[in-house]
């Protein structure tokens, strides 16, 4: 039933998500965290572009990353805030992912989201240039259709 309703809410026919672009003040201080950090791996890049980024990828997705030409209108790394704008990860041991970013001397703060009973725990922290990231044990909680009412399927 889920397949079905998704293809017919695919006017695009889209595939998945291919990659997302982020913005930074240094590339090689961006490739460093999501390499070390993240797990991502550097990729080629095809070599007509005219500006400096990089191209990485893991987890079935790619992130480019373009030097800002306008340094002061990336977001400042300040407080951790949840509800910020952020991409997500789902790990496999929640716990190793706090005691990995605890050893890195990343500041985090958790979250937790319960939905009938079933908890989500999360860990909110920032990349070099302020994007928040988000690492979760998501899968938790089951994806469940709506109709066009919003009433579950």
């Amino acid at each position: 039933m889920f397949k079905e309703m998704i293809s017919k809410k695919n006017p695009l026919h889209l595939k998945c998500l291919n990659h997302i672009s982020v913005q930074c003040r240094s590339v090689e201080e961006s490739i460093n965290f999501y390499c070390n950090v993240l797990g991502f791996v550097s990729i080629r890049r095809p070599s007509s572009f005219d500006f400096d980024g990089a191209w990485l990828f893991n987890y079935g997705i790619g992130i480019h990353l373009i030097k800002s030409e306008d340094l002061d209108g990336l977001p400042e790394v300040g407080q951790i805030n949840p509800k910020d704008r952020h991409i997500s990860f789902q790990c496999e041991s929640m716990e190793t992912a706090e005691k990995k970013l605890r050893e890195m001397k990343i500041e985090f703060v958790n979250g937790q989201v319960v939905e009938g009973g079933i908890a989500v725990d999360q860990l909110f922290f920032h990349d070099p240039d302020g994007l928040m990231i988000e690492v979760c044990n998501c899968e938790n909680i089951p994806v469940v259709a709506l109709d066009d009412d919003g009433d579950a399927i």
